[in-house]
């Protein structure tokens, strides 16, 4: 067969996107073909550069070529991304592609470490990432990115002073814990607290992100309806441990989320602590909060299970000195990269799938 735009099409046309469920073709992830005597070059752009299933992807194009063509001729696939959106964003922040709640019903569960890792993760493979510490009572940000001591600098644009958000290992960083003094107490009102997170959304000057992970304070607060009613969220995570009082509270949070008047899709169930494992002996596993309690608690809500995330000294240690676990060596950096990927996935296929995210009414 000639080598041609439209035959190279045909051939690829024969490849899926295993999640996705349509070819290549129609989903328009065939771009930048060049066609040189019997070299051909194009790119495969995925939904995003964590995606999982790349090298996949990559042989069932070189097979479903190599069926159509003869052996002559040479292919340079280029695997490359462009991570998909399905709100309009609205006005608030036209420059995120992708707005993740992170959540919890209890407290002490690892929701910010989770938040840390998740974005260092993909901020290292590429992604544009963000957070906003949402726990206006409580930030941990600034100490897990080894800035505390770190103050926003002013932007004026258009009368208005935006603030630059302070950027740490690739990731674009809000908090109250920028604002004030590292050992006092915030001693706010609910309302004062929803300004707050309004301020941060509003008045921040964020670059452009792929994701801008929202940080949420434990429970079911003013916090948590602020977010719905003043930004389309394109998804939700619940982070949870194994054991029965966490998974509990869990249930609550996540219940908050799929209310009919709030409806923001649960992009899955980070099982955290769901297993201890020595450093010297990274095979041995222990349950010692019980066992598969977040997968169980996933599968009883039909909810992914994103990952499951072990306790190990060195979690701990890198929280502390502000330096996330993703960025070693090891079963905690490998498990936050698999947990980084299966999100990315998660949001893809919503994005795919799911109906535009709407800015939440709620009267309550």
């Amino acid at each position: 067969m000639a080598v041609t735009k439209k035959a190279l099409l045909k051939a690829l046309s024969n490849v899926q996107d295993p999640d996705l469920k349509q070819d290549l073709v129609t989903l328009d992830m065939i771009q930048n073909v060049k066609i040189k005597g019997k070299n051909v070059y194009f790119d495969v752009v995925l939904t995003t550069p964590a995606c999982p299933l790349k090298e996949l992807i990559r042989k069932d194009c070189e097979e479903a070529l190599l069926e159509a063509f003869d052996t002559t001729v040479s292919f340079s696939i280029n695997m490359t991304s462009n991570v998909t959106t399905i709100s309009d964003r609205g006005p608030l922040l036209p420059q995120v592609k992708n707005i993740i709640a992170v959540a919890s019903g209890k407290g002490g569960v690892g929701k910010s470490t989770t938040t840390a890792n998740l974005a260092v993760a993909l901020a290292k493979i590429g992604a544009k990432v963000g957070i906003i510490d949402a726990d206006i009572f409580g930030p941990s940000i600034p100490t897990m990115f080894n800035c505390e001591n770190e103050q926003p600098s002013l932007k004026v644009e258009g009368g208005r002073n935006m603030i630059i958000p302070i950027e740490q290992y690739g990731v674009q960083l809000m908090s109250i814990g920028f604002l004030t003094p590292t050992e006092d107490a915030v001693v706010w009102r609910g309302p004062m607290a929803s300004s707050a997170l309004k301020q941060f959304i509003s008045d921040t000057k964020w670059h452009d992100l792929d994701y801008l992970f929202i940080d949420l304070p434990p429970g079911t607060s003013d916090i948590h309806l602020t977010l719905v009613q003043t930004i389309p969220v394109t998804g939700v995570i619940i982070v949870t441990t194994p054991q029965k009082v966490a998974l509990a509270d869990a249930q609550k949070g996540l219940a908050m989320f799929k209310q009919p008047q709030i409806n923001v899709p649960i992009l899955g169930i980070v099982e955290n602590m769901a297993f201890f494992a020595p450093e010297e002996l990274p095979h041995n596993k222990y349950f010692i909060f019980g066992k598969e309690g977040g997968a169980k608690f996933a599968k009883k809500n039909d909810v992914t299970l994103l990952g499951q995330i072990p306790i190990v000294q060195s979690i701990r240690e890198s929280g502390d000195i502000g330096y996330p676990a993703v960025m070693t060596q090891g079963i905690t950096a490998d498990a936050y990269k698999e947990l980084a990927a299966g999100l990315a996935r998660q949001v893809a296929i919503r994005n795919a799938k799911g109906n535009e995210t709407q800015v939440v009414e709620v009267t309550v």
